[in-house]
């Protein structure tokens, strides 16, 4: 599948997700971070992100994907 191909067929937030995903690996593969790096850095900031929501009102993505169910 080409580049452009896949564009074409992915959301926004695909889209995102695979540039994420990309990133992610060429740096660890390039030894720029390690894996385990990427996992503390990640869990900091959804931490960050719950704590801002639950002090603006929102539900957390933790809980608004539970109660959707």
């Amino acid at each position: 599948m080409s580049f452009d191909k896949a564009m074409e067929i992915a959301s926004r937030d695909e889209r995102f997700m695979a540039t994420v995903y990309a990133m992610n690996s060429l740096l660890i593969h390039k030894n720029i971070y390690s894996q385990a790096e990427f996992e503390a850095l990640f869990v900091e900031w959804m931490d960050k992100e719950e704590r801002k929501k639950m002090r603006s009102g929102a539900i957390p993505a933790s809980r608004a994907a539970f109660s959707q169910a």
